[in-house]
This record gives structure tokens, C-alpha cells and sequence, in this order.
């Protein structure tokens, strides 16, 4: 892709600019991918997210794809597994923040039907696209990130926080936070 990128792009990695020009902001509907994309995001807090790009390919390994029945019934061996597999961050408050959070998460795909219609429902199915000058200009937060925080832990959820949840809404394209000089906010909107 030539043309300009949002600025917090490092261009000197490929996977962070694959990430960018082929995922970041662009609607995600898959139930798979949104749980994982979740689940990823919560273990990047204190860590770069490039850090966790990098380790993608092990988490999709340690976590049978994100099969979400399948990581909601993992036992403390499971747990023990992952942690000594080398393949991703290993913290154990992480790996069984992502077990709970799929458990909790099954339950909100019985009450929404799919967890595309939860967290779409939560911006009327449609994306939010924001004015973005520049990066270091964009919210981090917002009322909705708020609220669905505030929800999430209500219901359970671990290892999440408004910024998380921004981060997450960002990813899957629920926010269209692309730089307006980006190519790629063309091509999300």
C-alpha cells in the first residue's frame, strides 16, 4: 500500500504494517475474531502491541483457534499448559483472565444471540468514524468505552479497562480512529 499511514505505524516492521493496512479499523462480524481480537487485547495491558502481534500465531495455537466453547472449558492443566508452552506471554492472571472472560462471553452470546450483535448493538451497527488530524490527537476512552466497561466488569470480566475496550473498539472497526490523510480510513469507511 503506498501513501501515508496513521503515524503510530512503525514502518520498520512489516507484521505492525500488515496489522495496520490489513485489519486495524475494518468492521470485524466474525464471532472467532472478535474473541480473540478481545482476548489479545487484554493481554497487552503494560505490554507494546506489537508485542502481542508478534506472539498471535502462538496464542491461536495455545487457544485451539479461540474455539470459544472450547477455551470456556479449560481446566487449571490447561492453564499449566499454556504457561509452560513458551508461546506466549506468560502471565498466569492473563491466560486465566482469557478462560473466565470466555466463559462469561458464552453467556452473553445465549442472552445476544452472537457476540457481533453484543458489541455492534453497542454503535447501532455501524461505525463510529472520527475526525483524527493526527494519532496523539485521538480520544483513548470513550462514553461508550466507558459504559461497556463498566458492564463487563459487572458481568465478570477480567483484565479490561475503558483504554482496553477503546483499544478493542479500534481494532475491530467499531471506531474508525485512522489519521483523515490515511489511506486505510478510505477504505473503512
Amino acid at each position: 500500500m503506498s501513501g501515508l499511514r496513521c503515524g503510530w505505524v512503525k514502518l520498520s516492521d512489516s507484521i505492525y504494517v500488515a496489522y495496520h493496512d490489513e485489519e486495524w479499523g475494518k468492521p470485524l462480524h466474525d464471532d472467532r475474531a472478535l474473541f480473540e481480537l478481545f482476548s489479545l487485547e487484554t493481554q497487552s495491558a503494560g505490554l507494546s502491541w506489537l508485542t502481542i502481534l508478534k506472539k498471535r500465531e502462538g496464542y491461536r495455537e495455545v487457544f485451539e483457534g479461540f474455539d470459544l466453547e472450547k477455551v470456556a472449558s479449560y481446566t487449571d492443566e490447561d492453564v499449566e499448559r499454556i504457561l509452560h508452552s513458551g508461546l506466549v506471554v506468560r502471565s498466569r492472571p492473563k491466560i486465566e483472565a482469557i478462560i473466565s472472560n470466555a466463559r462469561v462471553f458464552v453467556e452473553i452470546t445465549k442472552e445476544y444471540g452472537s457476540l457481533d450483535a453484543y458489541f455492534w448493538g453497542k454503535v447501532g451497527s455501524k461505525p463510529i468514524i472520527n475526525d483524527v488530524k493526527h494519532y496523539r490527537s485521538a480520544a483513548c476512552t470513550s462514553d461508550i468505552s466507558d459504559a461497556m466497561t463498566k458492564e463487563l466488569k459487572k458481568r465478570g470480566f477480567k483484565f479490561i479497562g475503558s483504554t482496553t475496550i477503546y483499544a478493542f473498539m479500534q481494532a475491530c472497526g467499531m471506531v474508525d480512529d485512522h489519521e483523515n490523510s490515511c489511506l486505510c480510513k478510505q477504505k473503512c469507511t
